[in-house]
């Protein structure tokens, strides 16, 4: 079918956007080539490039180690307490950056099971989704084993993700812990995060949320939701840059109780003291471990400032608005060449990413690349067309599928 139509559509809806202005803040947005992966890896602001040619001559190169008395050491609290005020629905003292969202999976996690078994000791059991992002299901394998836990499975399709129905059947009185991802990595599905953290608390469980593909994208509020604690990333939707160190939220009616398992000098109660022995600090330092990583939290910043500029109802609009019109072109043009929807149709069920189904989805993701679209691969079959509201337009949108739609035909 002609493109046209779509064409059109996409001019109007890029004139009528609010958020427009928006796509000039990245570098190199404005070049033919088409980005699908800002669920992976977000765009750097160019506002990034003298932030940190600032820092190296100003702070680092101008103030060397006076600047951890001045600033630095409260950095990790200070981004923290801003990314929960703008993306996370935290009040301050409950957000801090630092380590990778491994890291602090680990920490959380196993402090959760830790205080859960204690309290109760029949608590012995971390419910996790099968299809869970693969450092989730690892770490929960891991940590079981190493704590003589019991991992329980909630199987799911992987179009979607753990739902109401499933996590019921799958928490009891054994439960200690609940890990669960806001936005599926694969398909793009949004849970409940309300309903399904009600759930775990009823069945007297701790609640895990991992936010790597929700924070900067959908709207999120722990602190209403009353959720017990988070981790997520920085680098894809909140373009922290490769590497960027995650996040980590405790509900403050937690700091007290979790001991955190990696016991580092950053985290102690007075950490110039260097006493004999480890005391942890009260509050969110006390999740900390290491040298927090100074240079790699600052580009964050800059994305903070157009989230606050631009206000998360808004970047949740136009999300909606960007994959509506994916799965409008994608059914006209992919779905008479064999193309499916392995994400939710539903948008109030949907992240901001999609997944397009097709044997030859591997082969089209390398032919692309060569061509400058850049979506991802994920198995089964599937093409991730990650659509980033404050850099990716409805233009580019079509572009790219169009592009998917004839590699399709040259790969079949």
């Amino acid at each position: 079918m002609s493109t046209d139509p779509f064409a059109a559509e996409a001019l109007a809806l890029d004139t009528a956007d609010p958020l427009a202005a928006h796509r000039d803040a990245f570098v190199d947005a404005e070049t033919p080539l088409v980005y699908f992966d800002g669920n992976s890896l977000g765009r750097p602001p160019r506002a990034t490039a003298q932030r940190l040619s600032d820092f190296v001559t100003a702070e680092w190169g101008g103030r060397l180690i006076r600047g951890w008395d001045e600033s630095w050491m409260e950095l990790p609290f200070a981004i923290g307490d801003r990314l929960g005020a703008l993306a996370l629905g935290a009040a301050a003292g409950q957000t801090v950056i630092g380590d990778s969202t491994t890291v602090l999976l680990y920490k959380l996690l196993r402090a959760a099971l830790a205080e859960r078994s204690t309290a109760e000791p029949a608590r012995v059991e971390i419910v996790v989704g099968r299809d869970d992002f693969p450092t989730d299901r690892y770490l929960v394998e891991g940590i079981a084993a190493e704590r003589g836990a019991r991992v329980v499975w909630v199987e799911v399709d992987t179009s979607r993700g753990v739902d109401a129905e499933r996590l019921r059947a799958a928490v009891g009185p054994r439960t200690a812990v609940v890990l669960l991802s806001h936005v599926s990595y694969r398909s793009g599905y949004l849970a409940d995060a309300e309903t399904l953290t009600r759930i775990a608390h009823e069945a007297g469980a701790l609640v895990l949320w991992d936010l790597c593909h929700s924070a900067g994208s959908v709207p999120v509020e722990l602190d209403a939701w009353d959720v017990d604690l988070a981790v997520g990333c920085t680098y894809k939707y909140l373009n922290g840059g490769p590497g960027a160190p995650a996040f980590a939220y405790v509900a403050a009616r937690h700091q007290t109780t979790l001991a955190q398992p990696i016991q580092g000098w950053m985290g102690a109660a007075d950490v110039f003291a260097m006493g004999p022995e480890y005391r942890p600090a009260d509050g969110m330092r006390r999740f900390l471990s290491g040298t927090p990583p100074v240079l790699a939290m600052l580009a964050m910043q800059d994305t903070l400032d157009l989230i606050e500029d631009a206000g998360v109802a808004a970047i949740r609009a136009k999300s909606v608005a960007l994959t509506e019109f994916a799965l409008r072109v994608s059914d006209g043009i992919l779905s008479p060449l064999g193309v499916s929807l392995a994400s939710p149709r539903d948008p109030a069920e949907r992240g901001g990413h999609l997944t397009l189904s097709h044997p030859t989805m591997r082969a089209v993701t390398a032919r692309l690349w060569r061509q400058d679209v850049i979506p991802d691969y994920r198995d089964p079959h599937g093409l991730r067309i990650g659509l980033a509201p404050l850099s990716t337009s409805f233009t580019e949108t079509l572009t790219g599928l169009v592009a998917v739609a004839e590699a399709v035909r040259a790969e079949s």
